[in-house]
This record gives C-alpha cells, structure tokens and sequence, in this order.
C-alpha cells in the first residue's frame, strides 16, 4: 500500500516538472524573440526593433508599439501563445495527464480505502467470531459441568432402584403375618390352631421334635427326644437373634404359595412369642340355646376372648413389621450393591449372605443409610463439580426422610404397644371401680375376671 502512494506522489511531481519545463521551453524557443538582434542601450543588450532607449535605460520594441502589424505584436504574440498555452494545459497535459493520473489516483485510494474497510470488517467479524465461538464453548462447559451425572450419582439412584417395590412387599407380608397370627388365634378351620389349645401344642411339640430340638439342651435330657435335626435350625423357634437378626434377608414372601423353610421358622417364633397357649374353646351351648337365644354370660367371655387377641395383635404387629422389612425385595438392584460390597472388600459369600439374591428393604436401606458412608470412595468422589455435589445432597436428603418415615411408623407401634400395655395395667382397678359401684346401685351382674 505504501509503495502505491509512492508511485502516485512520483508521477504528481513528474508532471509538475514536464509543466514548468515546458514553459521555459516555450518561452524560450518564441519564434518572435528569435528574430530579435541584441543591441546595446545604456549598457544594456536589446533585441531587434527597439528604435530607442528610455531616459530610465530600458529598451522599447517597436513590437510593442504595433508598427510591425497586430499578430506580430507582443501582445498579440502574447495571447496567441496564452491561448496556445491554455489548449497544451488542458488537454495535453490536464486531460491527457494530469486527469487521468488523478482519477487512478482516486480510483486506487478509493479502492484502497475499500479494501481497507473489508479488512477492518474482517477483523470485527472474526472478533465477533472468536467471542461466539468462546461462548458456546462456556456454555458447553457449563452444561458439561451442570448436567454431567458422576458416577458416586448414579450409585444413588441404582440403589434406590427397588426401593418402592420392596416398600410394597413389606406391607404385603406384614398384613400376611398379621392374618395368619389372627386366624390362628382364633383358632379358624384350616389353621394350625383349628382344634383349639390342644391340636396346636401338638403341632408344635411335633415340629420342635423334627426340626428345632437341640439334643444337648437341659444337660442331654433332650438326647432320646430329638431326632436327626441339622445343627442350623437348633432352637430356631424360639432364638430371635438367629432367626430374625443375623441376616439382613430373610427368604419369606407370603404373597405366594411356596413355604420356605425360614418361613416355617418366622411362624414358629411368632407362634412361641405370641398366644404360645391359644384361649380355651368357648362350647357352642355356652354361646346361644337350642332355640337361638343368646346366652349373655358365654357372649361376654367371648368378647372378652377377642379383645384379648386384639391386644394380641397390637404386639403381634410390630414383629410382623421387622419380619416383613426383611423379607425378598426386588431383584433388580442385586448388581449394583453386590459391586458396591465387593469394592467395599466384603467377599461373595458374606454378599449372598447378606442379599439372598432379592435384597430386602431392610438391606438396601442399610446400605443407602450406613455401609456407602463407610465406604472411602464416597468421601473422595466428593471432589466433583458443584451441581453433582447438590445432587449427592438431595439424595441424601430424601433416603433421610424415608428412614424418618421408617421411623415415624415405629414410634407410631411403640406407642401402640405403649397404650395397650397401659390399658392391660389398669384394666384390673377399672373392673374392681366397676363392680363397686355395680354393688352400690344393688345390680347383681358382677364383671367377671378371667385373669387371661
């Protein structure tokens, strides 16, 4: 760019010279003044035709004067070579020259110029360029760091995966337990219990003899009672902690027809644990005459009887609930905490141990809720992006209010138990108030007290 201001200042000055030049040759060369013969006049060399000398020393031409005829003049002479001149300049040099120079000068300048602008324009569009590129890239960043789940994340939401769907055979079996548990206290047909006291011993008795009987109990007097029974299952029937607490699953599912063998241990320890000695069967004549009337006195040992059991079943209810939450969940999240497990270094007989294939409620809630924060990984995988730490406390957020929901309805059972209990305490002094003012008022039908 620079070197074509250069050749443009190069050819102004180039004409300016031809200009000048060609004045002084033109005055130079003026075929009138070739004429003219030097004289002297006061010391001074004249042309021709000056014919005097002026008092202040200076030649006069005749030529001025017009005597040698008006195109010969000077001033003649003058004009012509002023016209000529004039035509030289115009189209010989300005229209020939000087214009056209000019007019590629402003050409190129304008285009220059131009060319300029498109590179100033080049170089906002790549610096609007540049800044959109680079603000898609933050926004890919960002959207990479906000919307990237790591994998401490996921462990969360694998686990959880059935979660709702053990919740709802826990309620399942327990609404199980708790019907087989009322039935067989009292005593419907096809129960265990259906002959009364006396037909449920038996099965019992019969059922300790072939599966539960440690030989080695009451110093070997069980020797000659107990069979063959596997060291397992000894005194399963009435050990809470082996039945129920050593493992985390336990392989019972009322919902279906298949009875397992820990199922068979659940319903002995219940039944050991709870109405061991069904109520007396009340006799048919006890409860209504021949003709259908009722007899108020059996009726009223019977309601009896049955709030009895309804006490029963308020106890029941919270072994039902522990036996139910370790029941068979969902298979589905098996892989997932077994991986968690092994890199915990638990080995693979503990892990089926622990999840029996069908991890329980009460196992995966163990794991979301103790086993994954004594695991190191979990601590390390904290340094993570911003946004996939809130996540990690919002899970751990909501597995806190499911365990305080778990815990909600434990204490709502514990004070269940606690009123019955309370109920049960005085129930002796409100019937010994009753019949004291039964006897006050002269009424003879004192409440009787089975002591049950």
């Amino acid at each position: 760019m620079k070197k074509r201001y250069n050749s443009f200042f190069i050819k102004s000055v180039l004409m300016l010279c031809i200009v000048f030049s060609t004045l002084a040759y033109s005055a130079k060369n003026n075929p009138l003044r070739a004429a003219c013969v030097p004289i002297c006049c006061c010391g001074i060399s004249c042309g021709m035709h000056v014919y005097e000398c002026s008092s202040a020393c200076s030649c006069q031409s005749d030529e001025e004067t017009g005597e040698l005829g008006d195109a010969e003049t000077t001033i003649g002479s003058d004009e012509l070579e002023m016209i000529m001149h004039e035509e030289w300049i115009i189209k010989n040099l300005w229209e020939a020259h000087v214009l056209p120079a000019m007019m590629l000068m402003a050409q190129q300048m304008t285009v220059t110029a131009m060319q300029q602008v498109q590179i100033i324009g080049t170089f906002f569009d790549a610096k609007h360029q540049l800044e959109s590129q680079r603000l898609l890239q933050d926004l890919q960043a960002q959207a990479h760091k906000q919307y990237h789940p790591s994998i401490g994340m996921c462990r969360f939401g694998t686990t959880t995966r059935s979660l709702a769907i053990s919740d709802r055979n826990v309620e399942l079996n327990q609404i199980g337990l708790a019907a087989r548990s009322t039935s067989r206290n009292l005593m419907n047909t096809g129960t265990v219990g259906a002959g009364g006291s006396r037909d449920d011993s038996r099965s019992r008795l019969d059922q300790f003899i072939e599966k539960y009987c440690n030989p080695r109990d009451f110093g070997n007097a069980l020797d000659l009672l107990c069979a063959e029974t596997e060291k397992e299952n000894r005194n399963k029937d009435i050990n809470f902690t082996h039945a129920m607490q050593r493992e985390d699953t336990i392989l019972i599912d009322f919902t279906d027809t298949i009875l397992t063998e820990e199922e068979k241990d659940v319903l002995a320890l219940s039944a050991n644990l709870y109405g061991s000695q069904l109520l007396p069967v009340i006799a048919e004549r006890h409860m209504a005459n021949p003709d259908g009337d009722l007899v108020t006195s059996g009726a009223r040992v019977y309601m009896d009887t049955r709030a009895l059991n309804a006490k029963r079943s308020v106890a029941f209810n919270s072994f039902a609930a522990q036996a139910a939450m370790k029941s068979e969940g969902g298979s589905g999240v098996t892989p997932y905490i077994t991986e968690i497990l092994e890199e915990m270094g638990i080995k693979g007989a503990s892990i089926e141990q622990m999840l029996k294939g069908a991890p329980s409620y009460n196992a995966q809630m163990e794991i979301l809720t103790k086993k994954i924060y004594q695991w190191p990984n979990f601590y390390s995988d904290l340094y993570d992006k911003p946004v996939n730490i809130d996540r990690k406390d919002t899970s751990i957020q909501a597995i806190a209010l499911m365990q305080k929901r778990d815990m909600y309805r434990s204490q709502l059972r514990s004070e269940a138990n606690m009123a019955i209990w309370l109920e049960t305490m005085v129930e002796d002094l409100q019937d010994y108030h009753t019949n004291e003012a039964k006897k006050l008022e002269g009424d003879t039908k004192i409440l009787i007290n089975l002591g049950l």
